[in-house]
């Protein structure tokens, strides 16, 4: 799971003189809204729409707000295109600046870069082809890869491209991905243009939208991300991506130049919705906020318990415990405060890294908490680090009972599309059950939502009569049903 971004300046708005270095703030917003999905590293890649053999790059460790200066992206201020990403490593080695994405080829038509979020499946067979082929790769990364192969594929088309526009890929891009399986979604950037691109399985999202000028219907700029919750308020969504689909954006606007046949049903990762996914943004139609709410009024259906309050663990949490709330009737109330200058545990790169950021992320409420039953509610447990520590400092703090909800169902399988959940030995619910995990977090007692009720809270909201393909989600890591064949 990582965060990726790209703007392009509209052509109608040269006239409206914008101010040195708009297009690259508005690059940087857009990634530090996108920060949920990433927090190891950043990049930004910019070009000025004429020099084809050269683009400006930043790169850096960290969080946005440390990778990017006033300084170092005053090399932005020419660019009229820009393309972004921040990394959350699946593959790769973290700590290597080369593994920091965009990544920069050079091509017979000149620089392409690549934003990439999702995990190829076939990453080692395609490098070992790629390999043997001559093509050197210098990092161990699926999404270096996938720019090499559109390189060789520029290559390979180049005599048929006499009278073609140089900064038009479309044909080639369309070739490599389409022998790729899943999880990807793309960003690919020329000296004028960019593409966005989704595997036919819809594995992973993406959209794009139209900033306007806030004081004319001129548009400003064409964008593309990760999420909707990346655009700036003067923007309109204008579509998420089909499955398979390639969408062109460049000063002339946005326009979809292929549509691979998509697979049926799709397999959008399902844990967008109980995790990753920003509140704020739109999915598949509908708002996160709303499917999340939806999660838990569906956990209180399939409950019965006795209690006084509910509670949650902040933040991503808190819809489900409000709808849990709502349906069950019993009163929400808050019993942890988050420290927000501490990032999420989850998508922390170590387990080391994750237990000391739980101590320093959550204090407790004790007037909120003495003497009460509570039904704590969380979106997920993964590997126990976070929960155990919680329901040890709610009894200290004079719980009376702890039963702990969940609003998803147990993390079972490994992932390999973008997930860093590498082994099944890491999951707590893969080798035990029920009371076992009880045990091992100490609460009172512990209940997931089922496979079937999170489902259907994710999927009662998409209006399927807008979709031209049967609508369905990836939940390998609940079933070990894979959507595609994986070499384990």
């Amino acid at each position: 799971m990582c965060g990726i971004f790209g703007i392009v300046q509209a052509e109608s708005s040269q006239s409206l003189g914008l101010p040195v270095g708009c297009l690259s703030g508005l690059a940087v917003d857009g990634l530090t809204a996108l920060q949920h999905r990433g927090t190891e590293s950043s990049g930004l890649v910019g070009a000025d729409g004429v020099e084809r053999q050269h683009m400006d790059i930043v790169k850096g460790h960290g969080l946005v707000r440390d990778v990017y200066t006033s300084e170092n992206i005053g090399k932005f201020n020419d660019s009229v295109i820009l393309i972004g990403h921040n990394r959350y490593s699946t593959s790769g080695k973290k700590s290597g600046i080369n593994c920091v994405q965009p990544f920069v080829v050079y091509t017979a038509v000149g620089c392409v870069a690549i934003s990439h979020n999702g995990e190829l499946v076939d990453a080692k067979k395609k490098r070992l082809e790629v390999l043997h082929q001559g093509v050197g790769l210098s990092t161990d990364t699926d999404s270096e890869l996938i720019g090499q192969m559109i390189a060789k594929a520029v290559a390979l088309n180049y005599k048929c491209r006499r009278d073609h526009d140089p900064g038009d890929i479309s044909r080639e891009l369309a070739v490599t991905v389409s022998a790729f399986s899943t999880s990807y979604s793309l960003l690919v950037m020329t000296y004028d243009r960019f593409y966005a691109v989704r595997d036919p399985y819809g594995n992973r999202p993406l959209c794009v939208g139209t900033i306007y000028n806030s004081s004319s219907t001129e548009a400003l700029a064409y964008c593309a991300a990760s999420e909707s919750c990346a655009f700036p308020s003067t923007a309109k969504l204008d579509f998420e991506l089909q499955p398979g689909e390639i969408v062109e954006l460049s000063k002339n606007g946005i326009k979809s130049v292929c549509q691979m046949k998509p697979h049926t049903p799709s397999a959008m990762c399902i844990f967008e919705y109980v995790y990753f996914a920003r509140n704020d943004t739109i999915m598949e139609g509908q708002q996160v906020q709303t499917v999340r709410e939806a999660c838990g009024k569906q956990m209180a259906l399939e409950d019965q318990i006795e209690a006084d309050i509910v509670s949650n663990v902040p933040d991503s949490s808190t819809a489900a415990a409000i709808g849990y709330s709502i349906q069950s009737g019993i009163h929400y109330e808050p019993c942890l405060h988050r420290n927000p200058y501490v990032g999420r545990s989850f998508i922390q790169p170590s387990n080391e890294l994750r237990v000391s950021a739980i101590k320093k992320k959550f204090g407790v409420l004790k007037k909120n908490v003495e003497g009460k039953r509570i039904v704590l509610i969380d979106d997920s447990i993964v590997r126990g680090n976070t929960m155990s520590a919680l329901v040890k400092v709610l009894r200290e703090a004079g719980a009376k009972e702890v039963h702990l909800r969940i609003a998803s169902p147990p993390l079972r399988f490994a992932c390999f599309m973008g997930i860093n959940i590498p082994t099944r030995e890491e999951l707590v619910a893969a080798n035990r059950d029920i009371d076992q995990v009880t045990q091992f977090i100490g609460a009172d007692s512990v209940k997931y939502l089922s496979v079937e009720g999170l489902q259907h809270a994710v999927q009662s909201g998409i209006d399927k009569s807008d979709t031209k393909f049967e609508v369905g989600h990836c939940t390998a890591c609940l079933t070990g049903n894979y959507p595609v064949n994986v070499d384990f």
